[in-house]
């Protein structure tokens, strides 16, 4: 995966166009798609087709602290993540998801 090191991650970036966009679109709280970094396993891919030249876009796998199991589209802007998107998984990421985790243990 190219990009960034979660060492160097000091935080979120949100804002009035973000913050609560994904509540809006897919019920999912800003709070709550924040949990999904601090709890294992945590499944990164770097987004490829998303990306532009200036900015690399991730997605993520994850679930929150209550166990909901959350996709999210990220990107990294002065070493904060800013979530694009976040929802729930869809049929084939928690079969995805639910394999990695099966490993993990």
């Amino acid at each position: 995966m190219r990009g960034f090191n979660f060492s160097e991650i000091v935080g979120f970036d949100w804002d009035s166009g973000n913050i609560d966009k994904n509540w809006g679109k897919h019920r999912v709280a800003f709070w709550e798609s924040e949990e999904i970094f601090f709890n294992r396993p945590l499944l990164l891919q770097s987004d490829d087709k998303h990306s532009g030249k200036d900015e690399v876009r991730y997605y993520a796998l994850g679930k929150t602290n209550k166990n909901r199991l959350l996709f999210e589209a990220f990107t990294i802007r002065k070493n904060k993540i800013r979530i694009i998107s976040a929802r729930t998984m869809s049929k084939k990421e928690k079969i995805i998801y639910q394999k990695q985790y099966e490993q993990k243990k």
